[in-house]
């Protein structure tokens, strides 16, 4: 998956707002067609969506399309798939996932409409929102079910799909969600997913309260957020762009440690440090992040 560090939610039967949300600066958009939309209007809404993916497509916007079917215990996710898998879609956002034979299942569907639709093989991506017991239990062999798994969601907000399954009380410091937010990080990375994505942030109001709560993901090792409101969008970016400051210090890092190698040394001391290959390697991967999400 690209380096997303915003996903910003569009209800799918508001097909103005998807060019609106473009116009935000985000990362990626993520047409709705689950919550976000009153049980009245789903199919209005798939036929929105679909309408919004080929103008998006057609115009060749920078952020990237997905899109959020409705689960399959509603019974709506077949119809979902067969109008939304089409030129111009990124990937799928799976929302009340339970285990890895749910995946498996998904993936046969979409790879069918792949190669009776003449899309290239694999292509879509499928970003797994945790959002069950079951899922936050079974997140590491879900999380390596197909090659199609791009990242882990971890949903976090208060009185959600995750705070009702396990009986959590949100607080903005997030050591109820803890080991749950760990572990999907680890769930990613063991499976060479590097990109894991938090969310979400429910307070539209209060951004200083967003801004720390972005951050602290960032420490645990999130990538990006999932969004609700565009007034997060820049916020997200900014947290989640490695800083010029930070990125040069991490040139000078990597260019010492070559210098030493250069003159036979596994090791030196960089601005006060002791570095050795490994910090090399860390300082590589934080230039490589800037380089790629500025390209994004």
């Amino acid at each position: 998956m690209r380096p997303y560090r915003s996903m910003l939610f569009v209800p799918g039967h508001k097909g103005s707002w998807a060019d609106k949300a473009v116009a935000t600066g985000t990362d990626a958009i993520i047409l709705d067609l689950e919550d976000s939309v009153p049980s009245s209007d789903k199919e209005l809404a798939r036929k929105t969506v679909v309408e919004s993916i080929s103008r998006l497509h057609d115009q060749g916007i920078r952020a990237d399309v997905w899109v959020r079917p409705n689960s399959r215990v509603t019974g709506l996710m077949g119809a979902d798939l067969d109008a939304v898998v089409v030129p111009g879609v990124a990937g799928l956002l799976l929302p009340k996932t339970f285990g890895a034979k749910d995946i498996i299942q998904i993936d046969a569907v979409v790879s069918h409409l792949e190669e009776t639709r003449n899309l290239p093989a694999g292509e879509i991506g499928l970003l797994l929102s945790l959002e069950t017991a079951s899922s936050m239990a079974n997140c590491e062999d879900m999380a390596a079910a197909v090659p199609r798994v791009a990242s882990l969601l971890g949903a976090t907000g208060p009185n959600a799909d995750v705070g009702r399954e396990l009986g959590f009380e949100f607080t903005p410091e997030g050591l109820e969600t803890l080991y749950l937010r760990s572990r999907i990080v680890l769930a990613c990375r063991a499976n060479g997913l590097h990109h894991p994505i938090g969310g979400v942030w429910q307070d539209i109001k209060d951004l200083d309260g967003f801004r720390t709560f972005a951050e602290d993901n960032r420490r645990l090792g999130y990538r990006g957020m999932a969004l609700i409101h565009p007034s997060h969008v820049e916020i997200t970016n900014e947290v989640f762009t490695p800083s010029p400051e930070k990125v040069e210090f991490y040139r000078r890092m990597v260019q010492a440690f070559r210098d030493a190698e250069a003159q036979g040394h596994g090791a030196v001391d960089f601005e006060g440090q002791h570095i050795d290959l490994a910090h090399a390697k860390t300082a590589e991967g934080v230039i490589a992040l800037a380089e790629a999400v500025s390209a994004v």
